[in-house]
């Protein structure tokens, strides 16, 4: 999709970012907004910003934000040094989704991480998102893993 346009966040869109996660059904009941949320929000998006192994990216369509991702770059010992690209926080907002927004924004990330050279890309999505886990898996990726996560 030749309209869209990728940039770095700022922090003038953290407004807009929160809004992109309350528009997330799952996202929202499992991450509820907290007394301090804006705090955390900005303290999160400086460690992303100040590391070069990390970008959170806003996607725009005619000069309007629509969507955003982050993008992290890890090194490892496996797969014989492969540095690997990990695609996290994917949301379109509702009422621009079913455009090819969602597509573009990956196969922009997907070649964002073959340009860094990393050997793989990879992604977590929630067990209940079977609609988004259709979408990756149309893309090219596989469930070849299973995740675990622990909240301390």
């Amino acid at each position: 999709m030749s309209d869209l346009s990728y940039r770095s966040a700022e922090e003038a869109d953290l407004p807009f970012l929160d809004a992109l996660s309350a528009a997330d059904e799952i996202g929202a009941a499992r991450d509820p907004l907290l007394p301090d949320q804006q705090a955390q929000a900005l303290e999160a998006f400086q460690a992303i910003t100040a590391d070069p192994n990390h970008a959170l990216y806003i996607v725009e369509k005619g000069g309007t934000a629509v969507a955003s991702f982050q993008l992290s770059f890890i090194p490892g010992i496996s797969r014989r040094g492969a540095w690997r690209g990990q695609i996290e926080s994917v949301r379109v907002l509702p009422d621009a989704r079913g455009q090819g927004i969602g597509e573009a924004m990956m196969r922009w990330a997907i070649a964002a991480c073959k340009d860094r050279g990393c050997g793989i890309v990879q992604l977590t999505s929630d067990q209940r998102r079977s609609d988004a886990h259709r979408f990756y898996e149309r893309l090219g990726f596989a469930p070849s893993h299973t995740g675990f996560k622990l909240t301390p």
